[in-house]
């Protein structure tokens, strides 16, 4: 897939799940299976704890089955695995790799995703060689522990000021989306709404089926 077929899947994309390797193998193939097939546009292999070997296997069927659903595949945090992996991108926080530096690595032709928290890190990050944006997180969550709720009013500034897709973090749920995308955002991040969830495919399509 060349650059500017993954910036217009990008551009289309509303729904981003990140995901860590799950009970691995059948378990997480289908797991990914349901939930592209219900409107999941963009998965993320997140994964803090599991050896990097592990970590490559598990890339292979995030690999697979987004392509399988013509999705997005991006890597959280490493760019040399993103590399490795043939995935379509990496998702930079702000204690990771310099965009820059991910940039000379990857090239041109795969996705840099930023995370921001504040209105002086988003206005940095649209300087940055980078594709799209996380906002949040709007609410505390377990995923992010220490880090408290940016709120609404960020997302507003977000709305206004992005130049680039922005997609919003942080309990993204059935009943916390509404306010999110009343205050302008178009795109969220979903965790445990799908993980945790005992039908994830019918959770997909219910999260899918409020954004624009």
């Amino acid at each position: 897939m060349t650059g500017d077929e993954r910036r217009a899947r990008l551009a289309q994309a509303r729904l981003y799940l990140c995901t860590g390797i799950r009970d691995g193998g059948d378990d997480l193939e289908r797991f990914l299976d349901a939930v592209l097939s219900a409107g999941v546009d963009v998965v993320q292999l997140r994964e803090k704890t599991a050896p990097v070997d592990v970590q490559r296997d598990a890339a292979k069927v995030f690999r697979r089955l987004t392509e399988k659903h013509a999705k997005l595949f991006i890597v959280n945090d490493d760019p040399n695995l993103a590399a490795s992996t043939d995935a379509d991108g990496v998702h930079l926080g702000q204690e990771d790799e310099a965009p820059e530096k991910a940039r000379v690595l990857l090239g041109e032709d795969l996705l840099i995703g930023r995370s921001t928290h504040a209105p002086e890190e988003l206005l940095r990050a649209l300087d940055e060689p980078v594709d799209y944006l996380g906002v949040g997180p709007v609410n505390e969550t377990p995923t992010k522990p220490g880090r408290k709720g940016v709120g609404l009013d960020y997302v507003r500034f977000a709305a206004e000021r992005a130049t680039l897709p922005f997609f919003v973090t942080g309990g993204m749920t059935p009943e916390t989306i509404p306010a999110v995308l009343h205050a302008g955002a178009a795109r969220v991040v979903v965790v445990r709404a799908l993980t945790e969830a005992t039908d994830p495919a019918a959770a997909a399509k219910e999260v899918r089926a409020l954004l624009p």
